[in-house]
């Protein structure tokens, strides 16, 4: 089975969405644009509340939104006084509680999409379409079973096929995993992610969790209070975050404040923090004297046992050594002689790790460092 015949281009812009409360208009989702590419993995990031749920059902049709257009391979879907229905947008949706009709079989839960809607299949056909989708998504010797007594990865699975029964050129998921435990989240999420690529459709996923995101997307956005506030690939996401809220969101990080206090030869900036002198990348148009932001990842700091001959180098002291299997993450206070300066979070192998109360020096890779405008 192939779920879409080419195509999938989505195109956002400037999506405005507002609730009335208490007759006022409350503004939930703010000149929102973005474009996903056919084939492409695309997710919203960002905390709850942050519109990008909303930003799905418009897309959906659940919601009409007040503002801005909505487009998929040309076709426009929604304008801010027009709407296309969302039976006739040709897009599938995963719900986050999967929405799975209790009554029913496995086999009638996918078939259903096919029976009520406009252009309803033959009985035959419909059926060998729903087969076809449980197949895909490794369920079809449960056909007959019924939905209940699928495990929570079954009809989380289940629920995909659903989305998929129609062909649609665009697929919805609107934090499918959420209900998963941990290890079965794991697992379904490497599974949703093959599945995507291997049958080549354009996805839109939501989620909370920058673990998610980062793992599954070819492009992320990050969203809060109804904006995007960047969008990239999920590397420099990471290691590039414009600005503290997503520095802060995405991933564990260290932030230093600093005052850039000169430039290097090669352009580098000469910041001041804890006393001592840093060399890291900054952007031209933070002047000399400007308050700065530092920020790095945990595990991204390197320690040594004696004072290596590199730069970012300050002596520290450790005060909490956590065992967490993979990693282990240890807190150290940064020292200025024996005076404590800051406290700084770094992250490194189990087998190679300082033991609480030992006297160590902390190195940040000035590559590894970003600055920002305080």
């Amino acid at each position: 089975m192939t779920a879409v015949d080419g195509g999938g281009r989505l195109v956002v812009d400037g999506l405005e969405k507002q609730y009335e409360l208490d007759g006022k208009a409350i503004p939930v989702v703010k000149g929102v644009t973005f474009t996903i590419e056919p084939g492409m993995f695309y997710s919203l990031l960002g905390p709850s509340g942050c519109g990008k749920t909303t930003t799905l059902r418009c897309v959906a049709g659940l919601e009409n939104s007040n503002g801005g257009s909505i487009s998929l391979d040309g076709r426009v879907l929604s304008t801010g006084t027009a709407h296309v229905s969302p039976d006739k947008r040709d897009v599938g949706m995963v719900f986050q509680n999967y929405a799975i009709w209790p009554h029913m079989s496995v086999l009638a839960n996918a078939v259903f999409p096919l029976q009520v809607s406009r252009g309803k299949l033959p009985k035959k056909e419909a059926t060998k379409r729903a087969m076809e989708a449980l197949e895909i998504v490794q369920l079809d010797e449960f056909a007959h079973r019924p939905a209940t007594a699928l495990s929570g990865g079954q009809q989380q699975r289940l629920a995909l096929a659903r989305a998929l029964v129609h062909r649609p050129r665009l697929l919805l998921l609107d934090e499918p995993l959420s209900n998963l435990d941990a290890k079965l989240r794991d697992t379904m999420r490497n599974e949703l992610r093959s599945l995507q690529q291997r049958l080549g459709i354009t996805a839109l996923y939501v989620t909370h969790d920058q673990s998610e995101a980062l793992s599954m997307s070819d492009r992320v956005a990050v969203m809060n209070q109804g904006r995007i506030v960047q969008e990239a690939t999920p590397r420099d996401l990471y290691f590039k975050p414009v600005d503290r809220f997503v520095a802060d969101f995405v991933g564990r990080v260290n932030m230093i404040s600093a005052v850039v206090r000169g430039r290097s030869a090669d352009g580098d900036a000469l910041v001041e923090a804890f006393g001592t002198r840093f060399i890291t990348p900054c952007p031209s148009e933070v002047g000399t004297g400007q308050e700065v932001t530092i920020t790095f990842r945990p595990e991204s700091v390197r320690w040594h046992d004696s004072a290596p001959d590199l730069p970012n180098v300050v002596p520290a002291r450790v005060v909490r050594v956590e065992f967490l299997g993979e990693i282990v993450e240890y807190e150290v206070e940064v020292l200025s002689g024996q005076t404590v300066v800051g406290t700084l979070v770094a992250r490194g192998a189990p087998l190679n790790s300082p033991s609480s109360g030992s006297q160590i020096f902390i190195e940040l890779a000035p590559h590894s460092c970003r600055v920002l405008a305080a």
